[in-house]
């Protein structure tokens, strides 16, 4: 079972723990929290939108972490976790839907995808997100993995415009080495893009590049959830140290 930890929100008598889902019900509550950022929230066409959740064939075989209001009782915060044994399982990650990993084979035995990551609007303070990070860590101490990958995405609502520049300014400074580049399927037509504006990096990415995170090569344009994705890839053996020690206790 994951360790849990609690903090205490800002607004009054609210208490937050994390913890992994441990029934089928608490996965249920994180599917909807998924449904409400997603669907309601940012518009995304869900082919699941008629149960009022997000659901799909990979949420049976991941584990789901979940940030809890205990006041409330309310699922706040969530993270989708893909272990390396079962997705050989069901065939391979949930990104390899939109990215070729060929060369990141090598990596696979100890490589844990992370996806599905949202918060409640009205909990966006930054205490859940810390929280689902302490929870990460304490998954991949607790079972030894060296790896971890997952998507970033960034609104397309402009048309790819701030996806594009967003690139442009991270690819000169936390691209990947070459070994460890994966390949968009849907590729974000860069070229056809302004690539000039002067844009912020989204909390998410700026979260993955703080703990020393790469960006793996060119965003893919996700459809149905109408982003642009950027894979981010994390050698926990070379997190930055000063997170390192916060998140997972090192010395």
């Amino acid at each position: 079972m994951l360790e849990q930890h609690a903090l205490a929100q800002p607004r009054a008598r609210n208490t937050l723990a994390v913890t992994l889902a441990h029934d089928n019900s608490e996965v249920r509550e994180a599917q909807r929290l998924r449904y409400k950022v997603f669907a309601e929230e940012m518009g995304a066409q869900l082919i699941s939108a008629a149960s009022g959740l997000d659901q799909d064939e990979f949420d049976a075989v991941c584990d789901h972490l979940i940030v809890r209001d205990t006041g409330t009782g309310e699922v706040v915060g969530t993270y989708r976790i893909l272990p390396p044994e079962r997705a050989a399982q069901i065939g391979g990650y949930y990104s390899e839907q939109e990215f070729d990993l060929t060369r990141l084979t090598h990596l696979r035995p100890g490589m844990v995808e992370i996806g599905r990551s949202c918060v409640h609007p009205d909990y966006r303070g930054g205490a859940v997100i810390t929280l689902l990070w302490s929870g990460l860590a304490d998954y991949l101490r607790q079972r030894d993995y060296d790896y971890l990958i997952g998507c970033a995405s960034v609104s397309m609502s402009d048309g790819g415009h701030t996806a594009a520049s967003l690139y442009r300014k991270l690819a000169g400074e936390v691209l990947s080495p070459v070994e460890w580049r994966v390949f968009p399927r849907t590729p974000l037509p860069l070229e056809r893009l302004q690539h000039d504006l002067k844009v912020m990096t989204p909390s998410l990415i700026k979260g993955y590049l703080r703990v020393g995170a790469y960006i793996c090569g060119e965003p893919a344009w996700d459809a149905e959830f109408n982003c642009a994705d950027f894979m981010m890839l994390l050698s926990v053996k070379q997190m930055n140290e000063h997170y390192a020690r916060h998140f997972m206790n090192k010395a």
